[in-house]
């Protein structure tokens, strides 16, 4: 087996067990001592996590009712990134010292799905810090498969949000885009906003925030978006049109049961791209409206292989996403930075190790 050597592997054997936020079901988070990961499989990574964004995914889980499903017992958390520390003896591509993120869904490669080339649709996947340890921890095991090398030379902030950029790059490639098109985005959220900075790098002629919380939307303004509408106060689709002559090119739902209103948003012929997941709500669709106006809409979940062109993009520092950092917490302080998140006090949270 192979063995992590200089200062990472020393700080290795200093320690055997991590206190680390343990994930108990209902909402609930205990503090407990766990034994370090091991090596167990050839193809076994030890990774030394540096810090761990807040995901929706984590609010969902920790909400009372649970919004998403974890297993209980397990460590949650998967937008991480680290320094290899131990390799098993099959990895190739890696070596310790490496900086790496995480993608997080492990696909089985042999479903009905996966073998059609559609991992992001197989049926019979495991996910870090869903039903697996996560990386709101000091260490996180994994299997090399779910490991990204990035450029140590990008800053620790943008590579911890590599997954949900990574997410963000996979849904815009489905609809067809030109340089100049108008962009709206129904939700300001750390989702929404990283589809704003992917389009405006991409060239958009503007980028529309749309949401009901002042501070996303002041939020939107701050980082330079083109126009943040609340949708409490305007007819929000007049406002599109206004802004835009005809209404938007591509519309993204980014929270999950705007379909209604995302079509009023676009113009005649244009895409709209159903991003935002929101498993127990069932909202009215115009299929009148789809249809007389020649509407493209896209479902889009987490992403078809999108990981390299993400790594190249945070290599080639066009999209940092670290301006959405707001708040950076030590582990002892899950709890608060979920908090924060929740009652929209922070953009986004990162853990620090």
């Amino acid at each position: 087996m192979a063995k992590g050597v200089g200062a990472v592997g020393a700080v290795r054997h200093r320690a055997t067990t991590m206190h680390v936020p343990v994930f108990l079901g209902e909402g609930q988070l205990d503090y407990r001592d766990r034994p370090i990961p091991e090596i167990s499989a050839a193809d076994d990574v030890l990774v030394q996590i540096e810090a761990c964004g807040i995901c929706g995914t984590d609010l969902n889980i920790l909400a009372v009712p649970a919004a998403h499903k974890a297993t209980p017992g397990i460590i949650i958390g998967h937008e991480g990134v680290g320094i290899v520390a131990e390799l098993g003896p099959a990895v190739k591509g890696l070596q310790v010292g490496d900086r790496v993120v995480i993608a997080n869904r492990l696909t089985c490669g042999k479903c009905a799905y996966c073998r059609r080339g559609l991992d992001n649709q197989c049926t019979d996947y495991q996910t870090i810090g869903t039903t697996i340890d996560g990386a709101f921890a000091p260490y996180l095991r994994a299997p090399a498969r779910a490991l990204w090398r990035i450029d140590p030379a990008v800053p620790r902030d943008d590579a911890a949000l590599f997954e949900p950029l990574a997410c963000a790059v996979g849904a815009v490639k489905r609809a067809p885009f030109q340089v100049g098109d108008n962009v709206a985005i129904i939700g300001a959220g750390p989702m929404g906003l990283l589809f704003a900075l992917l389009y405006r790098a991409l060239g958009a002629g503007k980028v529309i925030l749309l949401d009901v919380a002042p501070y996303r939307l002041h939020f939107a303004e701050e980082i330079g978006m083109d126009a943040a509408i609340d949708v409490t106060r305007v007819d929000a689709p007049a406002e599109v049109k206004q802004l835009t002559g005809l209404g938007a090119d591509i519309v993204v739902d980014a929270v999950g049961n705007q379909i209604d209103q995302a079509i009023r948003l676009a113009r005649r012929g244009g895409q709209v791209i159903l991003f935002g997941l929101r498993a127990h709500d069932n909202p009215p669709v115009n299929q009148y409206t789809i249809t007389r106006y020649d509407l493209t809409l896209h479902g889009a979940f987490v992403g078809l292989h999108p990981f390299a062109q993400t790594i190249q993009l945070l290599e080639s520092r066009r999209v940092q996403p670290s301006i959405l950092v707001t708040h950076r917490l030590p582990l002892a302080e899950l709890a608060r930075g979920v908090e924060l998140m929740r009652t929209q006090q922070a953009m986004k949270v990162l853990i620090e190790m």
